[in-house]
């Protein structure tokens, strides 16, 4: 199958790459530099430079691809700036399947996330709504992601891949990343939200697990799919078992959480065959694993 990426040389993508090269797939990837167009060509794949929110760039790119699938990876988040993200999932989007749908592409995956649903007690599944009760900044965040998920699903097949926090190389949650940062007392870096040990429950996914669902994703039925490992779980338990592993402070334990902060359930993609390889983030953040 020919698959375009979108977003290849971020965390997520830059790994699934290769597993879609493996698969026997010819891949087209972009990227907004020269740089980032050689890796994704050293990757196995042809790399192509084309900045998202030029959509005369993103239409040139996608036509001479003519992928029958295209992979949507796009973020904006090494700044952890929620507008530049916000704007990737309104404009970025747009523009991709603007041109999927000129290029006659039937199939899109695309990244989004688990933890936009409504206030609830227990992890969501799939079928709960979106969180339209939000104040600022959360009501933003929901509706850019509202917006991107509506936006591919004009495409006639569309498998939107909510992750969890992703965590692993290349990512906040990573030695030496904003979280260890900020856990270490760094007053430069941003607050991430993800620094105080309380009850709000946080989903994960390593992002070789993230990568992995991508690959599979191909052959699913359209429609949301939770990627998230087997064990959602309330900051005061999994924030000072990441500290241990990142070798910084752990903060003490409060009480309290959003009621929006209640983690998602796995069992669809589990239906469908998906397995995540570290199925709970007390594993995975011990081990550290560097590659996919």
């Amino acid at each position: 199958m020919r698959v375009f990426v979108a977003g290849a040389t971020g965390a997520v993508g830059s790994r699934l790459v290769p597993l879609l090269v493996a698969a026997g797939h010819e891949v087209t990837g972009i990227s907004r530099t020269r740089a980032g167009a050689e890796r994704i060509g050293g990757l196995g794949a042809t790399g192509v430079r084309a900045d998202v929110l030029d959509a005369d760039a993103v239409r040139r790119a996608v036509l001479a691809a003519a992928p029958e699938a295209v992979v949507h990876q796009l973020t904006d988040l090494s700044g952890a700036d929620g507008a530049a993200n916000g704007r990737i999932r309104r404009e970025g989007t747009r523009h991709l399947v603007d041109a999927a749908k000129e290029a006659g592409v039937r199939r899109i995956v695309a990244q989004s996330i688990s933890w936009a649903y409504a206030p609830g007690e227990a992890p969501a599944a799939e079928a709960v709504p979106l969180d339209d009760t939000a104040d600022q900044p959360r009501a933003g965040m929901v509706a850019a992601v509202r917006a991107l998920e509506e936006t591919v699903a004009e495409v006639e097949t569309a498998v939107v891949l909510r992750y969890g926090l992703l965590y692993g190389p290349g990512t906040w949650y990573a030695p030496g990343g904003a979280v260890a940062a900020a856990l270490a007392g760094d007053p430069s870096v941003p607050f991430l939200g993800s620094t105080v040990a309380n009850d709000a429950v946080s989903s994960f996914v390593h992002v070789a697990d993230a990568a992995g669902a991508a690959l599979a994703a191909l052959d699913w039925p359209g429609g949301p799919v939770n990627i998230v490992d087997d064990e959602p779980a309330p900051a005061r338990v999994w924030l000072p078992a990441l500290a241990e592993a990142l070798g910084v402070p752990a903060p003490g334990p409060v009480t309290g959480r959003q009621e929006w902060q209640r983690g998602a359930l796995n069992a669809l993609a589990r239906g469908r065959g998906w397995r995540p390889g570290w199925p709970t983030w007390r594993t995975g953040f011990a081990a550290r694993r560097e590659t996919a």
